[in-house]
């Protein structure tokens, strides 16, 4: 082939050289004749190698795009002489042109050209050289041949095409180029660099994707359905069935339009969407579309936004989320909480279904809390918003699922419409009010409708957000009181100066149904239960001097009081806040609770100071300024083991502190200091 013609550069058309089975590829090269006449060849022909790699079939076209050249261009570099390189160093040809005439009459009988140097030239050759070219080429017999017919070869440079139909999945690579005048052959034996094309063949798949980083519970949002056809051809009455969700609905569009593109993202044809709706299944005809094809659409799916399910009332702002992922747990109160959906689909190509997941996403984060008042009880619910949008809030409801006789829910909330921004909060109170004895616990229900803030109308009307929770034992049955006194003879408290400190504990009513447990006593008087008090001051502001704690007998009867009498220390000056006073039942040993001791159980057992002589004379005995003594601590060892008594706090709606608030004055000692100040 080099000294007829000489290949400069091949392009594959697709340009990645890859091409799903019966698609079209062509083959464009650019042949350079070395001829100095046109020459008219009968074929030109191009063999193929083919191989199946290992899992090739399952290779597809989005796989082989990554792994292939943009431009689909491949240049060879400008052929060498094809003869030896000892021809090459022959001297040049000296030819000369020759006239011979008549000796009779001068008159010119024969001319030509001779070569004066043919001696140098027709000498012997060495073994390893040849006047000719190497005639020992090995043609290829393949059955995957690129043939094109009945070609003229002008001189210099000419295009030769060659278009394929792939049949076979698997890599082609092109190894000889052959140029046929009659029985002449001229062979390039190997197309080098290497030029290679792909066929694959691709099962139908079903992708389902949200348009939107993340899907909001509670409103529309779309989803994009991506049908890929592979080597199915769908037919008119071709299906997707969903099954339908109980809390996920699919909004049904009569103007919903799907777009069928060709394996090259070139849209082919758009055809109209028809979505039919039934009870448990969702059907959505697909247009006809041939085999290697795309069909998009879009679909809107509606999550309902309820909030997750919440525990037990646990004081201030609550919340469970069950359904948030691990790794959101450590941005609590700053990442949304999330709802699967799963959907389970019937493609007709497939006789299994295709089980997809969508995760909603809830905007709210909704907590709780309980607010007293003395006997005044308020429910108070946040509502916080998390998302990028801005919502409006309004027709706030709270509601007992139980539906308590008596129980009554004031809602306080003056503005009817409210308007939320990302990361903003609004709060919502309500009074409890009840004309009997109060249940044991309150079951709400708390619903709000909403929107998104923008002006956009939505097509179908959304469902309220929904907040379950549960208060247990809301109703106030202590009031503690705490006061500190002066000095006797002085009107303010001074530091360093003993202070007295007296502590009321009140009963409001009498026995009510979240008495009776292992803590309440029966006697001839009546109802009694111990309690557990415990003065503590996390500021460090008072040394309490005596007993911190101990134990009292409440008698379970309507304004039973019960005084205890302490000395404190102030440390600073100031407007000092009061100690904390903490309440607790006291178990007694032998209640149910004690009979598998875990760690908690077992709080604070060593350093009860239970005064034997009397509940009633709790301010002698010494154990220091801690909030509480160690007074027991030395014989704790001896009653490892053995079932001790068991604190349980008080929920925080049954106790509640009049002193909360409260500042004391304390004026500085009369003592007098020395402050030195050394500036440098």
């Amino acid at each position: 082939m080099h000294s007829f013609a000489q290949l400069r550069d091949l392009r594959f058309t697709p340009s990645n050289a890859v091409v799903h089975v019966g698609g079209v590829l062509s083959v464009e090269m650019t042949v350079c004749s070395q001829m100095p006449v046109p020459v008219h060849v009968e074929q030109i022909a191009v063999n193929v190698h083919f191989s199946i790699e290992k899992n090739n079939y399952r290779k597809t076209a989005e796989w082989l795009t990554k792994h292939k050249t943009a431009n689909g261009i491949i240049h060879f570099a400008t052929e060498t002489s094809p003869f030896p390189a000892s021809q090459n160093s022959l001297p040049a040809l000296e030819l000369y042109e020759m006239f011979e005439r008549s000796p009779s009459d001068n008159s010119l009988n024969t001319t030509g050209i001779i070569c004066r140097n043919v001696h140098m030239l027709l000498r012997r050759q060495e073994s390893s050289t040849s006047l000719e070219t190497p005639s020992a080429v090995a043609l290829e017999d393949g059955a995957h041949v690129l043939k094109c017919s009945s070609v003229t070869l002008q001189p210099g440079a000419n295009t030769v095409t060659f278009r394929t139909q792939a049949k076979e999945p698997g890599t082609y690579t092109l190894r000889q180029l052959c140029a046929s005048l009659g029985p002449v052959w001229f062979v390039l034996p190997h197309i080098y660099p290497l030029a290679q094309y792909d066929v694959y063949s691709q099962e139908p798949q079903l992708l389902v994707e949200p348009l939107a980083d993340s899907l909001l519970a509670g409103i529309p949002q779309k989803v994009k359905f991506t049908v890929t056809t592979g080597h199915y051809t769908v037919k008119n009455g071709d299906s997707l069935q969903l099954s339908n969700v109980e809390a996920m609905l699919i909004l049904c569009h009569a103007d919903k339009r799907a777009v069928i593109y060709s394996n090259t993202r070139e849209k082919a044809s758009d055809a109209s969407l028809r979505v039919h709706s039934s009870e448990k299944v969702t059907s959505i005809s697909l247009p006809a579309a041939p085999a290697y094809h795309v069909i998009e659409f879009e679909l809107e799916v509606l999550s309902l936004p309820s909030a997750p399910a919440t525990g037990e009332e646990s004081g201030m702002l609550g919340l469970t989320e069950p359904q948030r992922k691990q790794k959101d747990t450590q941005k609590a109160g700053h990442c949304m909480a999330t709802v699967d959906h799963k959907v389970s689909i019937d493609c007709p190509w497939s006789i299994y279904s295709t089980v997809i997941a969508l995760t909603f996403s809830v905007p709210f984060r909704t907590t709780h809390a309980l607010l007293s008042a003395g006997t005044r009880k308020y429910v108070q619910v946040c509502v916080q918003n998390l998302s990028e949008l801005d919502f409006q809030l309004s027709g706030s409801d709270l509601v007992d699922t139980r539906g308590s006789t008596g129980l009554r829910l004031t809602p306080l909330n003056t503005e009817a419409q409210q308007h939320v921004r990302n990361q903003q909060s609004v709060y919502f109170v309500w009074e409890l009010t009840w004309a009997q004895e109060p249940p044991p616990s309150l079951c709400g229900r708390f619903s709000v409708r909403f929107c998104p803030a923008s002006e956009e109308q939505l097509s179908v009307s959304l469902k309220p957000y929904i907040y379950d929770f549960q208060v247990e034992n809301f109703f106030t049955l202590y009031n503690v009181k705490a006061e500190i006194l002066p000095p006797a003879g002085t009107e303010h408290c001074r530091t360093g100066s003993l202070c007295s400190l007296a502590v009321s504990v009140t009963r409001l009513s009498d026995l009510l149904e979240v008495d009776r447990d292992e803590a309440l006593m029966e006697s001839d008087q009546g109802f009694s239960t111990k309690l557990m008090y415990e003065v503590v001051d996390n500021s460090s502001n008072w040394a309490v001097c005596g007993k911190s704690s101990g134990v009292i007998c409440m008698p379970v009867a309507a304004q039973a009081t019960h005084r205890v009498h302490m000395e404190v220390v102030p440390l600073f000056a100031g407007h000092l806040p009061l100690p904390d006073v903490r309440l607790f039942k006291y178990l007694p040993h032998h209640s149910a609770h004690s009979a598998q001791p875990d760690a908690d159980s077992w709080i604070e057992n060593d350093s009860l100071s239970v005064d034997k002589q009397g509940d009633e004379q709790l301010d002698g005995g010494g154990g220091g300024g801690r909030s509480r003594g160690g007074a027991h601590s030395a014989s704790s060892s001896e009653h490892q083991g053995l079932p001790m008594p068991r604190l349980q706090a008080l929920p925080p709606g049954q106790v509640f502190n009049s002193g909360a608030g409260t500042q004391v004055l304390v004026i500085p000692s009369k003592d007098d200091h020395v402050l030195e100040v050394s500036v440098t």
